[in-house]
């Protein structure tokens, strides 16, 4: 068997970073086939997920320059999770291994050598998680490790702090492609993916340049897909809560009548006020819930494709 890698980088309005990307990843590329960890075939794959500015260009000016870099153009932008996936599915036709990698250089590319060496130690599977957070933010490092604790409480399958850098063997991403859904939330389906699985702890850096691509309103929303996509515990809690709300107000009316006959109706306005608020907020958040549940459903049924790919840059110059 070959040890043939590809590193496959999604990218959104990265012209800041991409130079330097580019350079960082092709002297790892060359230390390892130095020491004979992967083989010459090896290529980085840069997948351009409808960026707004010249990423796009760059990426077809490195395809030009050296063959080591390959280049994904999807027809609009798709999500950072359908990038890599579209980046997989090119990937996967030529590699032995396949390592996903955001373009912002805070994953540390050095722990690529210890995933490399999981690999051919026999792991399919080797997830890079983050050995600490304490260059987080008290707010980030809180409600980020608070994130994983209730997913586990949900029952969903997921590694505590990792993220979306990882490394899967050739037969591990043929699984991740049967995985047909639409909403794709890939921490949580990789594992269901089974295979012998690994993990390299390493130090994550700040960002080199450029903007963040996932501020708070992208982060809720990331984390409410996690939530909905793995677990159907969030509608058993609505139940749960339904008959909680009922048994109150049972009480509330048995409460309400002997205040009536004692003469104390008027006292009892602001207890009505509270149920009446409390009882309208549970039910609009209950039908938000359902609604997110049903929205995906809705999204499931209609089929449409995760991703379009437009262009694919790989090996002769010209294609």
């Amino acid at each position: 068997m070959k040890n043939v890698l590809y590193i496959v980088v999604p990218c959104y309005n990265e012209q800041e970073v991409l130079p330097e990307t580019a350079r960082r990843l092709k002297e790892k590329i060359q230390d390892l086939t130095e020491c004979k960890l992967i083989d010459k075939e090896s290529r980085i794959v840069f997948v351009n997920d409808g960026s707004k500015d010249q990423t796009w260009n760059l990426i077809e000016k490195l395809y030009m320059e050296d063959s080591l870099y390959c280049g994904v153009n999807l027809s609009r932008n798709r999500g950072h999770q359908n990038a890599l996936l579209a980046g997989l599915s090119v990937a996967v036709q030529y590699a032995d291994m396949m390592i996903t990698l955001d373009a912002d250089l805070q994953d540390d590319i050095n722990a690529i050598d210890g995933m490399v060496r999981k690999f051919q130690e026999g792991y399919e599977i080797v997830y890079g998680v983050r050995s600490s957070r304490k260059k987080d933010t008290f707010f980030k490092r809180f409600t980020a490790e608070g994130y994983y604790k209730v997913l586990k409480i949900l029952g969903v399958d997921i590694v505590f702090n990792h993220a979306d850098y990882r490394l899967m063997s050739k037969r591990a991403v043929e699984g991740l492609m049967e995985f047909e859904e639409v909403n794709l939330f890939l921490r949580g389906i990789v594992p269901q993916i089974g295979y012998k699985s690994a993990t390299v702890t390493y130090e994550r850096a700040e960002r080199f340049a450029g903007e963040s691509k996932y501020p708070l309103k992208k982060m809720i929303a990331f984390a409410l897909e996690g939530i909905t996509s793995f677990s159907v515990k969030p509608l058993k809690f609505i139940a749960n809560l339904g008959m909680v709300v009922c048994l109150i107000s049972l009480g509330m009316f048995i409460w309400s009548i002997v205040q009536h006959f004692l003469g104390h109706t008027v006292e009892g306005w602001s207890s009505i006020m509270v149920s009446i608020w409390f009882l309208g907020g549970v039910q609009l958040t209950s039908l938000g819930v359902i609604g997110e549940y049903i929205g995906k459903i809705y999204g499931e049924t209609k089929r449409r494709p995760k991703f379009i790919i437009e262009t694919v840059l790989h090996d002769k110059k010209g294609e």
